[in-house]
């Protein structure tokens, strides 16, 4: 029964976690712009996320979260170096300021609106033991 409460919160800090660390590659990536030879680092996670669903035939509609059947600790969370990118640049970076600083705005709105969804299944998981009081 206490599963079937705490599913949802589950999967969204294993969110955070992902935006966390997704948020320090792009530090990473902002910190080496100038590094001869450094290749950015990338986060995947919300293809494994998918795939983890895919397996346990579960969908999100929205506004719900139907989480009983996946297990969150099987799903990884990994730090890639982007190779794909060409570079343009004679010293072998492929690090774009204009694009991470983009890529770094849009990861703390995702954390933001993690953390706020993380708030409202505590409260009503809360509201749940208090009996709507």
């Amino acid at each position: 029964m206490l599963e079937k409460l705490t599913g949802n919160t589950k999967i969204i800090e294993k969110a955070l976690d992902a935006s966390w660390i997704r948020n320090d590659a792009i530090s990473q990536n902002i910190a080496n712009v100038d590094t001869p030879g450094y290749k950015r680092k990338t986060v995947a996670f919300e293809e494994y996320l998918c795939q983890a669903l895919e397996r346990s035939n579960q969908s999100i509609p929205i506004g719900r979260t139907s989480a009983e059947k996946v297990n969150v600790g099987d799903i990884e969370i990994k730090i890639i170096e982007d190779n794909k990118s060409l570079s343009t640049r004679l010293d072998g970076n492929n690090v774009d300021i204009d694009s991470e600083m983009a890529s770094m705005a849009k990861n703390t709105i995702k954390y933001n609106t993690l953390v706020q969804s993380l708030n409202a299944e505590f409260r009503r998981i809360k509201s749940a033991i208090s009996e709507g009081r």
